[in-house]
């Protein structure tokens, strides 16, 4: 019997009214992969970037980076997981937003069972994300307990996992967002210092929180409209993370501005070179699922939507309407 599922396609790169609802084979997984089942799946900023063409996949193109659901079959090779098992991925390629589907089973891990399934499709991609950015991805000499970091975006879905991370590493995270509402929010989930972006002058307000020191590193997801500011927010040596792009692409960057505002360093990291091999994708899940059931960082899912609402789901997400984590539901 050959099995179907119900999938959102693009066949042209656009907006929202591009994404498709249409019913594709699924077969049996190859040496290395394997078939999961969907209970749920995350909604992220990247799938916009795919649909939009900002970042090129070949067409038709099936998106979502990230789910969670129980494993039917595995393929020659896998023995990390076996048929029954509860599992969550964030992973390349994309073709999540599904029912079911085959994917390379490195990226695959185990899912605790006491993290649900909309929390694991919610958490995977955001979630390593945090972790590769505060474990990973670091200004020299490292961060200590009571050191000042700059995260924008931090009512986010990467954001407020970031600002309860933080606050149990001792980090004294400043947060912008883009309303009073979400400032409180991430405030309420461990923000030391938020900054409302649209009524003050975020740069200003870093240096008065800082003392005139500016911070050790400024993790950024917004893009254009923080990049350049960004840099005047750092101390001597600090490190900017640019890992996103939700405002436009970074214009280019001449490099002489880095010495003249005092030897700083730019990195722009992707969570897929973290996840390249599966000793590695563990290890991060493990560090991940450790601060969740430990309860130290609470999953918030703010909106869920059936998977044929996949378009509002994507209109809400570019207008800045969510918070937290959004969940589509197979």
């Amino acid at each position: 019997m050959s099995l179907s599922s119900r999938t959102i396609v693009i066949d042209a790169f656009g907006g929202p009214e591009q994404l498709r609802l249409v019913d594709r084979p699924v077969g049996e997984p190859g040496p290395g992969e394997l078939r999961i089942r969907h209970h749920a799946v995350g909604l992220n900023y990247i799938d916009v970037y795919q649909r939009t063409g900002l970042y090129a996949n070949p067409l038709p193109l099936s998106l979502g980076m990230e789910g969670a659901g129980v494993v039917e079959a595995v393929g020659e090779g896998v023995t990390h997981l076996a048929v029954g098992d509860r599992a969550a991925y964030a992973s390349q390629p994309p073709g999540a937003y599904c029912e079911r589907r085959v994917l390379p089973a490195k990226c695959v891990v185990k899912l605790p069972d006491a993290i649900s399934f909309d929390e694991g499709a919610a958490m995977m991609l955001k979630g390593l994300t945090a972790q590769y950015l505060l474990r990973g991805t670091l200004p020299q000499g490292g961060l200590q307990a009571g050191d000042f970091i700059l995260f924008h975006a931090a009512a986010g879905g990467v954001g407020l996992i970031a600002c309860q991370w933080a606050k149990a590493l001792g980090y004294q995270l400043i947060g912008t967002a883009g309303s009073d509402e979400k400032c409180a929010l991430a405030r309420e989930l461990g923000a030391a210092h938020t900054i409302n972006y649209r009524t003050e002058d975020f740069v200003a307000r870093v240096k008065e929180i800082t003392g005139g020191k500016g911070v050790k590193v400024v993790y950024d997801s917004v893009g254009a409209d923080t990049f350049m500011k960004s840099l005047d927010c750092l101390q001597p040596f600090g490190l900017l993370a640019n890992f996103g792009n939700a405002s436009g692409k970074v214009p280019p960057l001449d490099i002489g501005l880095l010495a003249a505002k005092g030897s700083l360093y730019v990195s722009r990291p992707t969570l897929f070179t973290h996840i390249a091999t599966r000793e590695r994708t563990q290890a991060m899940a493990d560090d991940l699922f450790g601060m969740v059931t430990s309860g130290q960082v609470k999953i918030r899912i703010d909106q869920r939507y059936p998977l044929a609402d996949v378009a509002q789901a994507h209109r809400d997400l570019e207008a800045r309407k969510t918070t937290g984590c959004s969940i589509l539901l197979p």
